[in-house]
């Protein structure tokens, strides 16, 4: 029985390892469009072309540290929103990603904000701790009107979901799931950057 346990232990870990490797859907997503691309996994991308965008995201809550936001304070610039709460796995996974893609735009057009949808802000701002995330996250927990204001606007059924709203507060692209690789997310907030250079 130890044999048989210590051999499925090893097949484990070789397959553990063998994902680590370099990401093939970031090897993927750089080689096209990947216009409504799904992985195996359930993440998906999407990327929505300027004359196909509805209508800009209006929305206010309040932030984890109590100061109010709203999208009138992000005006022209590009934003990437990210739903997510603390006992979420994939959340936890991908904090670093999305904190290594707010580090890449530091000084440029584009700012990140968290909605946490689940959590009060004694946990969101333990989170935001613990895992290194440096942007604020708006509290939804006990907000209708800021989730609704967005779910008016995509779907944002999955948590996590990341979306990047372009300089007239649009929806321009989004990530359904965990995102595997931070130059995923870049290259999308690059693609939207561009388009108003």
């Amino acid at each position: 029985m130890r044999r048989v346990l210590s051999a499925a232990a090893v097949a484990i870990l070789a397959v553990g390892l063998a994902a680590c490797g370099a990401d093939p859907l970031a090897e993927q997503y750089r080689a096209g469009d990947n216009k409504g691309f799904i992985a195996a996994n359930g993440f998906q991308t999407q990327e929505i072309a300027p004359d196909q965008r509805g209508e800009a995201v209006d929305f206010a809550g309040t932030l984890d540290n109590g100061s109010p936001v709203s999208s009138a304070d992000f005006a022209g610039q590009v934003l990437v929103v990210n739903f997510w709460y603390a006992t979420c796995g994939p959340c936890i996974i991908e904090a670093p990603r999305l904190e290594q893609a707010f580090q890449t735009f530091e000084g440029q057009d584009v700012e990140f904000l968290g909605i946490n949808t689940y959590d009060q802000p004694a946990t969101a701002l333990a989170f935001a701790r613990d895992n290194g995330v440096s942007y604020p996250s708006a509290m939804a927990v006990g907000d209708a009107e800021l989730k609704l204001a967005f779910a008016e606007k995509t779907p944002i059924n999955a948590t996590p979901t990341t979306l990047v709203l372009d300089r007239q507060g649009r929806v321009a692209a989004r990530v359904i799931g965990e995102l595997p690789e931070a130059s995923i997310l870049e290259a999308m907030v690059r693609t939207v950057l561009a388009e108003s250079a």
